[in-house]
């Protein structure tokens, strides 16, 4: 059956709404000159978070999956599911439209959040959780934490759980390192240190963030997505709004069932 027509109308208009929004910044590193470098914040101080859960929804927070390896690029391949997931950064008006547009069709996506969007959108955080979606951890600054000092690269980390925490009762169900693909050994082991027993990668990486357009994007993950895939997605993104009602119809055809990362890992 084809998805309801009113999906790609709506989201189309809204997108366009959106292309005069700045950008969010990338977390990978594009082409030289496709977008900013983010501006340093100050980091705030704090102690190892730890779990818990807070009334609403379920507030999860990180779990072991038995099987899967600490860095986990995507998840089983025998089953018809995958997981699109975002960078949470960016205007809240282009992550409201993505969120609304994903409960629209059924599906459910993962946001790894920057701590220092959570500061100045702290209602995101519920947001997300109650739409029945992952939230996680993608560090306070957004900052290249590969290449920093080992205790400012754990500061990065706990800062931002310790937000994730007291916004919502939990550090977040999954860490992804800021601005690369793969965690080094060491943030491995920070993030283990800091509560995460997972890193959460990919397989499949849009490149929404270089702006080449809605089609572009559909174009690129389509291409490449199968079942269990892992997709990097950003809010932020006037291309990534535009590109989802397709997106979204195109895993609807292929009868691939997008939820959250949480979800597609377990058994």
């Amino acid at each position: 059956m084809a998805p309801p027509p009113h999906r790609r109308t709506v989201l189309r208009a809204g997108a366009g709404a959106l292309l005069a929004l700045p950008a969010a910044t990338a977390c990978t590193s594009p082409p030289a000159g496709t977008h900013r470098a983010p501006p340093a914040a100050t980091p705030s101080a704090g102690t190892s978070p730890g779990g818990g859960t807070s009334g609403g929804a379920a507030a999860r927070g990180p779990r072991r999956f038995p099987g899967h390896p600490a860095q986990i690029e995507h998840g089983p391949r025998d089953r018809a599911r995958v997981a699109l997931t975002f960078h949470g950064q960016g205007d809240p008006a282009t992550a409201r439209a993505v969120l609304t547009e994903a409960e629209r069709a059924g599906a459910r996506v993962t946001v790894l959040a920057v701590g220092s969007w959570l500061d100045e959108h702290p209602a995101m955080a519920r947001r997300i959780l109650d739409g029945g979606h992952d939230l996680g951890n993608h560090t306070q600054r957004h900052l290249t934490v590969s290449e920093m000092p080992e205790g400012e690269a754990y500061q990065e980390i706990t800062a931002c759980a310790q937000r994730l925490r007291r916004l919502t009762g939990s550090i977040g169900t999954w860490f992804r390192p800021s601005r690369t693909q793969y965690a080094t050994p060491l943030v491995q082991r920070l993030a283990r240190r800091a509560g995460y027993p997972h890193v959460l990668s990919y397989d499949v990486d849009s490149l929404d963030f270089t702006s080449p357009g809605a089609t572009a994007v559909t174009r690129k993950v389509a291409g490449e997505i199968r079942n269990g895939s892992v997709v990097s997605l950003h809010f932020g993104y006037a291309d990534t709004v535009a590109a989802l009602p397709a997106l979204l119809d195109d895993l609807h055809r292929r009868k691939l069932r997008a939820v959250t990362t949480t979800e597609l890992l377990t058994p």
